[in-house]
């Protein structure tokens, strides 16, 4: 290409996706695109979309229209569409949007240059190749802080929990070999790298396609030798697999966070057995008291799911006191969504929007007054605490407790000026709803 040309992405919904956006930027970048920050700065522009749920749907849809505009007010020459909701609803997105250039699937992640060439030049792509050419493992353009960063452990779901597409949009599990993961977190802690959150669809089941066993204490083991690396967080563990290795493993390694997102979904048996989960009330709860039992100061974070088909009032109410005795640390909850080609979706006694958001609100209701008390008795506790921002003079951290991106953090002062990515000691000294308010102490 004679001029430059400039690339911008917007990456929405999970971290994985965030993963496999970065590795389309580096492949970009090593054959001469600039990659820039903002849509009006670009000449072509990728949205990388989450297609998970229909809030996710609607966000990604209208994301691709308010670019649209940007095009047909001549202000970028080409979009590509890509992601999850590209692999799930294929050429419906062309025929629907016509401003859109490109719209490929998860497997053409590796052509995405030849993509947005042909784009350039007006040629139509729709390029959906087998789930299993999507790259697991290859040079990134990390697009976090430089001090965090997302490490992938596998793609795909066999879970095929009864309400779930991930299975649909990112087909069979596939996991990476450990030796490739050990030497990417080796990179990203040479790049400055200082804290890792593994991700996958399912991070406990890690090592049972290519060794036949679960392998995810062995891996936390190699990276905590890595130097450089001080923190180490653990996302989407699947609580039947949580074993008790693992939980040594994190109890007994120093830089791994006591902290642990363990999505359940509900606690009552009978729900979760329509939704094809382990479990009941009872057996997680066994689960959860020895994870706190052996893992000093344990953080909790979980997602619960209210509205499925069926869910009684009896049945909501159950999960309502089972939120109120475990007191997460942690919570989200969203509305059962009807996803077309799951078995959920053609369940019988669907329930009501107007019900289950009301559900959905008394739940995060319940979570709110266990956040506050939890947060007023932190105060007067000293946190280590990793420094993200510097806004108007006032600091924005986190401590183990709080995961970048979906936890609340830390709002501190310092008398010294503090590098972005440091590790300080803070203690904290009042609360604002979700938020800890602190002050630096050296």
């Amino acid at each position: 290409m004679k001029n430059i040309v400039k690339v911008g992405m917007i990456s929405l919904g999970c971290p994985k996706n965030q993963v496999d956006g970065e590795m389309m930027l580096d492949k970009l970048n090593k054959n001469g695109f600039r990659i820039v920050q903002n849509i009006e700065d670009s000449d072509v522009m990728i949205i990388n979309t989450c297609g998970f749920i229909e809030s996710a749907k609607a966000e990604a849809i209208e994301t691709i229209l308010e670019t649209a505009e940007y095009k047909k007010a001549g202000l970028i020459s080409a979009i590509v569409v890509t992601g999850c909701l590209a692999e799930r609803y294929k050429d419906e997105i062309i025929r629907e949007i016509p401003e859109v250039d490109a719209v490929i699937g998860i497997g053409a992640d590796a052509d995405i240059v030849k993509v947005c060439q042909k784009a350039l030049v007006g040629i139509k792509t729709s390029n959906f190749p087998d789930k299993c050419y999507l790259p697991l493992d290859d040079d990134r353009l990390v697009s976090t802080p430089s001090h965090w960063a997302y490490l992938k452990l596998s793609d795909g779901c066999n879970n095929r929990c009864s309400y779930c597409a991930i299975p649909l949009i990112r087909g069979e599990y596939r996991e990476r070999e450990m030796q490739s993961i050990i030497q990417e977190a080796k990179t990203l802690a040479g790049n400055g790298v200082k804290e890792l959150i593994l991700v996958a669809q399912d991070t406990t089941k890690y090592g049972m396609q290519i060794y036949g066993e679960y392998k995810l204490a062995e891996l936390l083991k190699e990276l905590c030798r890595i130097d450089g690396i001080e923190w180490i967080r653990i996302f989407y563990c699947y609580p039947d697999r949580v074993t008790d290795e693992l939980i040594e493993v994190i109890a007994s390694e120093k830089k791994i966070c006591s902290y642990i997102d363990i999505p359940l979904q509900h606690a009552n048996g009978e729900i979760l057995s329509s939704m094809n989960r382990f479990g009941d009330y009872n057996s997680l709860k066994a689960i959860l008291l020895k994870m706190r039992k052996k893992i000093p100061n344990l953080s909790l974070r979980t997602t619960f799911m209210v509205g499925f088909p069926g869910e009684t009032e009896e049945q909501f109410e159950e999960l309502c006191r089972f939120v109120k005795e475990m007191k997460f640390d942690k919570m989200g909850c969203f509305a059962y969504s009807p996803e077309e080609d799951t078995p959920a979706y053609s369940f019988q006694n669907q329930i009501d929007d107007e019900i289950k958001q009301k559900r959905a609100d008394v739940l995060m209701d319940i979570q709110y007054t266990i956040t506050e008390n939890a947060n007023k008795g932190r105060v007067g506790n000293i946190y280590k605490v990793i420094v993200d921002e510097n806004e108007d003079g006032k600091y924005i951290g986190r401590s183990y407790l709080d995961s970048p991106e979906i936890d609340s953090g830390i709002i501190f002062t310092s008398d010294n000026e503090l590098e972005i990515g440091s590790f300080v000691n803070v203690r904290i000294t009042d609360y604002d709803g979700y938020d800890l308010i602190g002050e630096c102490i050296l």
